[in-house]
């Protein structure tokens, strides 16, 4: 990483270190994202949405430039996925303890079994393979979390 672009993608894309971590970088990145969950929650599910669309974004751009870099498909590194996926979820989710550990835990079930069509996008190029896949578990998670909110479950 030598441009100030490429450090910058580096730090977004291991959402400020999260995917540093060696054992387990995917569950420590979707722990990462609730910090920036607890700041907006306040706001509503369309601010917690909102900001899961814009990390969407620019977690496309960050893995890009990062798996270019370091010339790797889906560097493992990588969790902004994971925040922007997890947020989704969130958005779904009741503000209480249980509402937010049901969003995690389910997304981390759909992230790691990758059900339909979460598989197929990890073959999009570039960024759009590392973070659509975790965009889809969210969605799956959020439907979920959804569900069992209007079941009086959550």
């Amino acid at each position: 990483m030598t441009t100030f672009r490429e450090r910058f993608a580096h730090v977004l894309a291991v959402w400020f270190g999260c995917g540093l971590v060696p054992k387990m970088p995917g569950t420590i990145g979707t722990l990462g994202a609730l910090p920036l969950y607890f700041a907006i929650r306040g706001w509503g599910p369309l601010a917690v949405l909102a900001a899961g669309v814009i990390v969407t974004a620019v977690g496309i751009w960050a893995s890009g430039v990062v798996a270019r870099a370091l010339e790797a498909k889906d560097p493992q590194i990588i969790c902004i996925d994971e925040v922007a996926g997890v947020l989704l979820a969130l958005a779904a989710a009741p503000p209480t303890w249980p509402g937010v550990i049901a969003a995690v835990v389910l997304f981390r079930v759909f992230d790691q079994t990758k059900p339909w069509p979460a598989r197929r996008l990890e073959h999009l190029p570039h960024g759009f393979g590392v973070v659509l896949d975790d965009v889809a578990a969210g969605a799956w998670a959020a439907a979920l979390v959804g569900a069992a909110r209007a079941l009086g479950w959550l």
